[in-house]
């Protein structure tokens, strides 16, 4: 038995080191690649992404039905809008201004170099390692895909392991268009999901959870590669006084009902008067009643992606009402892993829904007196990724908004800040590093180089020995000024 146990331990090294190597294999060969060719063209850039485009149009059916064999099921309708329409209008815009974005800069000379020819040309990495989690397989690893290749890059995508179909047609849609000396896919199967980010990428983009993402830094560090880190928290959704209870429940309700709340911005937690805890749970209800009637087998809701995350989920929900929490259930719960909106009141510090992001259909509610115990609230926790202001008291919200961090803000609403491309999306703190949309993100994903071309005429003769000439004396006069000379006098009396 225990020769069978070594020889199987034996086969499964080997395995795993044939999958490493092959990884490896991937990656010279995208290396090689931009070696060849290290500043493709604009047009072929465009051409790359017109390409993608049509492809998202015509796979959409094929990919909405994969990510719902995936899940157990999932909403077509939140597939094509998260998934494929997200990535197009990514497109759309990046067509537009890429032209400008790559044009050199012209930048304005320090006096001291005046005459002289100062640009800041955007050039691009190499090889950008993408490493994507499952609740938006496509959008989060074409999105980053998009802006490499605007950029010029080559691109290696880590899949996750358990979104295999969508893996599988996303592999298909793309090897119609890219050669794998482009965009290399690596499917989940491969060996630890950490593994790719042991590679010397010239860039990594890493969209999941910060227990994660500070491993994956770490390995990247090893080989000083730069990283964009997409993370998450607990982003929270204020309701003020002066806001219709109803509507901002609606939203937020909507918020926790999309994808089922997997999402790393969904609103984590809600805080709203004391005084009107009781009204907004009521409208909690009746704002997902009226998305999801007959809940149980209903198409528009998306099932919790796996036995793993629905167990988590009954844990949280467990943990809470073993600590003495409320819990407000939407509904019954439906076919498979769908489970309709939970909301939490009664909280206590300790309970794990105020500590960890619960990416799921649960939501605690926080009361507050005033609007110093909502920032104070926000402040004394890590940074979230998102945050959701509901007033339409404007100093109100600004006094919140200079307080406050957050990687981004949606006002009366929730999440509608990351589907507009001409803005960074990005965390900060514990919710992340960097952004990869919109004009910042190609800056991120390219090489700034300056380039200064000095003029045959320019006196560089002041810079050089033998020092102390008039015109040395007269340019350090000039921009540096005149010393204090009483300040020598002090330190040679040792003052």
């Amino acid at each position: 038995m225990n020769e069978l146990c070594t020889a199987v331990h034996h086969e499964e090294e080997h395995a795993s080191s044939n999958q490493v190597d092959d990884l490896k294999n991937k990656f010279i060969v995208l290396q090689r690649a931009f070696s060849r060719e290290p500043y493709p063209s604009i047009a072929l850039r465009k051409e790359h992404l017109k390409a993608l485009k049509s492809q998202l149009s015509r796979y959409q059916q094929l990919l909405a039905e994969a990510m719902s064999d995936d899940f157990g099921h999932r909403s077509h309708t939140e597939s094509v809008l998260a998934d494929v329409l997200a990535p197009i209008l990514d497109i759309n815009h990046v067509l537009s201004h890429l032209q400008r974005w790559v044009k050199p800069k012209r930048r304005p000379t320090e006096w001291l170099f005046k005459g002289n020819k100062l640009q800041l040309r955007y050039q691009p990495k190499g090889v950008v390692g993408i490493i994507c989690p499952w609740n938006f397989p496509l959008y989060l690893s074409l999105g980053p895909m998009i802006t490499a290749l605007a950029a010029g890059n080559r691109c290696m995508i880590k899949m996750p392991p358990n979104c295999p179909k969508t893996t599988s047609v996303l592999k298909r849609m793309l090897a119609e268009i890219y050669s794998e000396d482009w965009v290399c896919i690596i499917e989940g199967e491969h060996p630890q999901a950490m593994e790719i980010s042991h590679l010397p990428f010239d860039h990594l983009v890493f969209t999941g959870s910060p227990a994660s993402g500070k491993h994956i830094m770490a390995n990247a560090s090893a080989n000083l590669t730069p990283v964009t880190l997409e993370l998450g928290g607990k982003s929270p959704a204020v309701v003020f006084d002066d806001y219709d209870i109803e509507k901002a429940a609606e939203r937020i309700a909507h918020g926790k009902g999309l994808n089922s709340g997997q999402i790393c911005i969904a609103p984590d937690y809600a805080m709203v008067p004391k005084e009107k805890i009781d009204s907004f749970v009521a409208a909690l209800q009746a704002a997902n009643r009226k998305m999801y009637p007959s809940f149980s087998g209903n198409r528009d809701v998306t099932h919790l992606i796996d036995e793993a995350q629905e167990a988590r989920f009954i844990a949280l929900v467990k943990d809470a009402e073993d600590k003495g929490a409320v819990i407000t259930r939407c509904d019954e719960k439906g076919e498979g892993r769908q489970y309709p909106l939970h909301i939490v009141t009664s909280l206590s510090p300790d309970m794990r829904i105020c500590q960890e992001e619960i990416f799921g259909p649960l939501l605690p509610v926080y009361g507050f007196d005033d609007i110093k115990d909502v920032v104070e609230h926000i402040q004394s926790r890590p940074r979230p990724l998102a945050c959701y202001l509901f007033s339409n008291n404007v100093e109100q919200r600004e006094w919140v908004l200079t307080n406050t961090h957050s990687g981004g803000v949606t006002i009366n609403d929730w999440g509608w800040h990351v589907l507009n491309h001409s803005v960074p999306f990005g965390g900060t703190g514990h919710s992340g590093i960097g952004n990869y949309h919109g004009e910042e993100g190609f800056h991120e994903l390219s090489h700034a180089r300056t380039v200064l071309e000095m003029k045959p005429w320019f006196p560089i003769q002041i810079f050089s020995p033998p020092y102390g000439t008039v015109l040395q004396r007269l340019t350090l006069r000039l921009f540096a000024g005149k010393a204090d000379p009483s300040l020598r006098e002090e330190n040679n009396r040792g003052i």
